[in-house]
């Protein structure tokens, strides 16, 4: 078990120097968080989230590393400027110590519906995070994401606090941060399940980071809305049901693009059919132009938890919604 001293998360002076406002945010950020993050043994969390209208970026701490992303204001701009560039380095250097290759960028593109993110690089340079004491690996050079998405944190922290003795599904699980929660907090059985070979290795190497034997927390590679028609026939039941799916997926592997407004209807009645009685779906997304008509679903009590898992250093409230969906009646 982890211990708080056995952590480091760098102190930080406060300055003389408050000329720079982008400089003193993430000093102040910073200041706020460590302590949160200190006893919550968490050392992977956002120190800026576009904070200031003239830097449009979020710098996310991982144990000493830095990744910057850079929002793009429209399709051609591809890279911050060089001054920008300069201004984030000169303050994390004088903050943190921090050296050039401690910083990562990442550029956030606007893109049209049917683009698809590649992998960027084949470092396979992995190094390990904690989550309220889990260990999880990230990768901040091969991939936009990282391994780890950091605006759950709390979603996935709720989930395994009520975990124990249940049985847990993990629909578009990517590396299985929420299956590893679930199996800290004693869950049963979990299954995870993702069209990725690459994020379905990613997340075994997180059980058996977090000492958790396999045989009860199987993975399985498919497409969603199938292997859900599958289990429907199989009449698998599952106390907790958490769907967090891509906006949209045009996956080689599946038979037709994703696209979360037009089928979360069938992939939530289909998820409800495999629910027990007193059951608990989690669905979230980080669409913002996505729009839940709970109307659709008349049997159920549905509430909006958006706010309550929205973790203490993201200040965009709209970075993701979440819904807690449970069932009136028996889906059998």
């Amino acid at each position: 078990m982890i211990e708080p001293n056995e952590m480091e998360l760098p102190l930080i002076a406060d300055g003389e120097d408050k000329s720079c406002p982008f400089k003193n945010r993430v000093r102040k950020n910073y200041q706020h968080v460590r302590k949160w993050a200190k006893r919550t043994l968490t050392n992977a969390f956002r120190i800026y989230d576009r904070d200031i209208k003239q830097y449009p970026l979020a710098i996310d701490f991982y144990d000493g590393r830095f990744c910057v992303h850079f929002f793009t204001t429209t399709r051609n701009e591809e890279d911050p400027s060089c001054a920008l560039e300069e201004l984030v380095y000169s303050t994390l250097h004088a903050l943190f110590k921090a050296p050039r290759e401690s910083i990562y960028w990442r550029t956030r593109v606007k893109r049209d519906k049917t683009e698809q993110y590649e992998k960027m690089d084949a470092s396979n340079e992995f190094f390990i995070v904690l989550e309220y004491g889990i260990k999880f690996k990230v990768n901040l050079l091969d991939y936009l994401d990282t391994g780890l998405f950091l605006d759950h944190r709390e979603t996935r922290r709720q989930v395994g606090s009520i975990a124990k003795d249940k049985r847990l599904l993990n629909l578009f699980s990517y590396t299985c941060a929420f299956s590893v929660h679930a199996a800290v907090g004693e869950a049963l059985f979990t299954k995870s399940v993702d069209m990725s070979n690459t994020y379905n290795d990613w997340g075994r190497d997180h059980f058996e980071l977090n000492g958790i034997k396999a045989k009860d927390h199987p993975i399985v590679r498919a497409d969603c809305l199938k292997f859900l028609d599958e289990m429907i026939r199989s009449q698998e039941r599952y106390d907790l049901i958490v769907i967090d799916p891509p906006t949209v997926s045009r996956s080689k592997k599946m038979d037709q693009m994703f696209d979360i407004q037009l089928d979360y209807e069938v992939l939530i009645h289909k998820a409800l059919r495999l629910l027990t009685e007193g059951g608990t779906i989690f669905f979230s997304t980080n669409s913002r132009k996505f729009r839940f008509d709970t109307s659709l679903f008349p049997s159920c009590s549905i509430v909006d938890i958006s706010k309550k898992t929205l973790p203490i250093d993201f200040h965009d409230e709209k970075i993701h919604r979440c819904w807690k969906i449970e069932s009136s009646i028996n889906n059998l």
